[in-house]
C-alpha cells in the first residue's frame, strides 16, 4: 500500500497538470509565431499524443478494457469531437488573436460551465469571477492590437467556445469511466477519432502542401512539446484526477495555470506582466477555494423559503463560491439526499462539511466558520 495519501496523489497531480499546461500556451504561441499552420499544427499534435498513449493502453489494459460497442465508439467519436478537435480548434484561433496570458485566464471560466450533480452557477459568482478575469490581463491599446493584427474580439469568442468544450469534455468524461474504466484506451480512441477529425478538416481547408511540413527544429519541439505534454500527459493525468476526484477537482486548479503562464510569457516572449494580473489570480483562487452548494426543489416549501437567504448570503461572503443545484428533474441526485434542502461544503473538490435544514441562522454560522 502507498504511503502517500489518494488525496494528496491528486493534488500533486494536479500541480504537474497546470506546471506542464502553462507552458503549453507559451510553446502554442511560440509556434504561432513561427508561422505554423492552425489546422495542420493541432492534427501533428493529436497525432504525437496518440503515439504514446495507445501503445500504453495496449500493454497496460488488456484484462481491465471491456468489450467494444457501438455505443462505446458513438461516445468516443463525440469525446474527440468536443474534447479535442473542436476544443483545441477555438484554443488555437483564440490564442492567435490574443496572449497566451489572457487564453490562460480566460480558462478559469471552465468551473462556471461544470456542473456538479445538475449544478448551475449563481449569478453573484459570474460576476466575481468576470472582474478577477479583467485584472488578470489588461487590454492592449488598439494601436497596438492593429500592428500585432489581432482581432480580440473573436479571439474572445474562440476561447470561450474552448472554455465550454473543455469543460463538456471533463464532464462527458466521468459517466462513461463508469462503464468503460479502461483509462488509457478511454483517451486514445477519444485521440484517434480525433485524429480522423483533424484530417479531414485540415485536408479539406489547408491546400498548400508547404503549410504541411515541419521547417525547423523549433516548429518540431513546439510539436513534440504540445504533443507529449500539453495533450499526453494531460490527457492522462486530467482523466485520472476526473476518476478519482471529480470534475470540480480538475477545474479547482486552473488558477494556477494563469500564473504560471503568466510570468513563462513575461520570460519566454516577453509578455508585460501586470500587478493586476497576480492579483486577479489571488482573487480567483480564493472564489474557487470553497465551494457551497444548495440541493433544492421547486416542490419543495422549506427549499423555496431558504433560496432567498442563500442569496442573500452569497452576497456577505465574497471569497466563498455559491452554486445551487436544483434538483426537480436529477433523480439520480435526490436518491442521495435524505433530506432537503441540503447544503454541502466542498473545498479543492473534496467535501468537507454537510447541513441539513432551513435555518437561515445556522447557514449564516456554517458559512461563517468556513470563511474564517
Amino acid at each position: 500500500m502507498s504511503p502517500i495519501p489518494e488525496r494528496a496523489k491528486l493534488h500533486v497531480a494536479m500541480v504537474v497538470f497546470q506546471t506542464g499546461y502553462a507552458g503549453n500556451h507559451v510553446i502554442v504561441r511560440y509556434a504561432l509565431n513561427l508561422g505554423v499552420s492552425k489546422l495542420v499544427f493541432p492534427l501533428y499534435r493529436t497525432i504525437v499524443a496518440f503515439s504514446v498513449l495507445a501503445p500504453s493502453a495496449y500493454f497496460l489494459e488488456k484484462k481491465e478494457r471491456p468489450a467494444m460497442k457501438t455505443s462505446f465508439l458513438l461516445q468516443f467519436f463525440l469525446l474527440g469531437l468536443v474534447g479535442i478537435t473542436l476544443n483545441q480548434g477555438f484554443y488555437i484561433f483564440g490564442l492567435d488573436n490574443t496572449s497566451p496570458t489572457f487564453a490562460s485566464a480566460t480558462e478559469n471560466a471552465v468551473p462556471g460551465f461544470i456542473p456538479h450533480g445538475s449544478v448551475a452557477r449563481n449569478r453573484e459568482g459570474g460576476m466575481e469571477e468576470e472582474r478577477c478575469l479583467r485584472l488578470v490581463n489588461q487590454p492592449i491599446k488598439a494601436e497596438e492590437a492593429e500592428e500585432q493584427n489581432k482581432n480580440w474580439t473573436l479571439g474572445c469568442l474562440c476561447l470561450m467556445g474552448h472554455c465550454l468544450c473543455w469543460s463538456s469534455w471533463i464532464v462527458l468524461q466521468s459517466p462513461l469511466l463508469k462503464k468503460y474504466p479502461a483509462r488509457f484506451s478511454f483517451v486514445s480512441y477519444a485521440c484517434f477519432f480525433a485524429v480522423l477529425q483533424f484530417f479531414g478538416i485540415s485536408a479539406y481547408f489547408e491546400r498548400d502542401q508547404e503549410r504541411w511540413k515541419i521547417i525547423s527544429g523549433g516548429e518540431l519541439y513546439a510539436l513534440l512539446y504540445t504533443g507529449l505534454i500539453g495533450s499526453a500527459m494531460v490527457f492522462a493525468i486530467q482523466i485520472y484526477v476526473v476518476e478519482r476526484g471529480g470534475p470540480l477537482f480538475v477545474s479547482a486548479y486552473l488558477p494556477l495555470q494563469t500564473l504560471i503562464a503568466a510570468i513563462l510569457a513575461t520570460f519566454a516572449l516577453g509578455e508585460h506582466f501586470y500587478l493586476g494580473g497576480l492579483i486577479g489570480a489571488i482573487l480567483i483562487m480564493s472564489g474557487l477555494y470553497l465551494a457551497v452548494i444548495n440541493y433544492g426543489a421547486s416542490w419543495c416549501g422549506v427549499c423555496s423559503q431558504i433560496l432567498p437567504a442563500f442569496q442573500k448570503l452569497s452576497n456577505s461572503f465574497s471569497k466563498l463560491k455559491f452554486v445551487y443545484a436544483d434538483i426537480d428533474e436529477c433523480p439520480e441526485t435526490t436518491r442521495h439526499i435524505r433530506y432537503t434542502p441540503t447544503f454541502q461544503f466542498y473545498r479543492d473538490g473534496e467535501k468537507v462539511d454537510e447541513m441539513f435544514g432551513a435555518g437561515e441562522e445556522r447557514l449564516h454560522d456554517r458559512l461563517w466558520l468556513h470563511s474564517s
